[in-house]
């Protein structure tokens, strides 16, 4: 080996480091930590699946929709909050919307461009939906009755609802002595001032993770408050008694972390299989 000149014996050695590193590292070290984990947190590791019937229906980290066909929520089953991760809780593209709070501005249909619901909008025709599944008001501040968001762009000579196409009546008929005019798909209003319209509604009654979706979009709680907006629904739907929904929905909801991070949150695939068996 001394007698290898000195380039070939430094690239023999890197080749036994890299041979060595890949057993270690990619080999007995992958093994030991799912042995471990196997052993330790046997559940966890395999995905926190959730079984029902003999049958596998889910995983208890990973939120799902409780719709029909057509994505109506099915009345019986508590619903969970929205998702951007794909169709909907898709793991494979978990992640948010990235729209901001400033994204308040729809693009309309027009021609063979299907347009762009704004945030603002998503939210609105979200509370709105919300109001009328649970039989409360889905009025929110910024938002229209029609569920789009209350903006205008305002022109020297008048003042455009550009969520609300034509023939839309406009949420409100005249801005500071402008008509208010419903907006023409096609028609650029880039030039006009944006003006979000705050309204008069007050606190909402429908909560801020019904009409808002998680960062990952796969998260599988709901706020214990919209829990408890559901509950009348739900109880009703299934005939059972309200005080027992009401224990099932604490059975189910998990404390701050560590005591005092974030918020208490309940589990919605868990507690709707906990009313499927009640």
């Amino acid at each position: 080996m001394d007698r290898l000149p000195g380039w070939l014996r430094r690239h023999l050695a890197a080749l036994r480091a890299v041979a060595v590193l890949t057993v270690l590292l990619g080999l007995l070290y992958p093994l030991v930590t799912t042995g471990i984990a196997q052993v330790l947190f046997n559940h966890q590791a395999n995905g926190s699946i959730v079984r029902a019937g003999g049958k596998d229906v889910g995983s208890a980290l990973i939120g799902q929709s409780f719709t029909d066909a057509d994505g109506n929520a099915v009345k019986k089953y508590f619903q969970s909050r929205p998702s951007a991760a794909g169709a909907g809780y898709d793991p494979t593209s978990t992640g948010a919307s990235n729209l901001g709070p400033e994204d308040i501005v729809d693009t309309l249909p027009h021609g063979a461009d299907k347009g762009r619901q704004s945030l603002l909008t998503q939210v609105c025709a979200r509370s709105k939906a919300a109001g009328e599944l649970e039989g409360v008001s889905g009025a929110r501040p910024y938002c229209t009755p029609d569920g789009v968001g209350a903006v205008l762009k305002v022109l020297p000579d008048r003042a455009v609802s550009v969520n609300q196409p034509c023939p839309a009546a406009p949420f409100i008929p005249t801005y500071q002595g402008l008509k208010v005019e419903c907006a023409k798909p096609g028609e650029d209003y880039a030039a006009g001032r944006t003006i979000p319209v705050r309204g008069n509604a007050g606190t909402p009654a429908v909560p801020a993770d019904a009409v808002t979706a998680s960062g990952s979009g796969l998260d599988p709680h709901i706020s214990v408050a919209y829990a408890e907006l559901q509950a009348p629904r739900v109880a009703r739907e299934r005939g059972l008694d309200r005080a027992e929904v009401d224990r099932l929905i604490r059975a189910h909801t998990s404390g701050r972390a560590l005591g005092f991070m974030g918020e208490s949150a309940v589990n919605v695939l868990e507690l709707n299989l906990a009313l499927d068996r009640s």
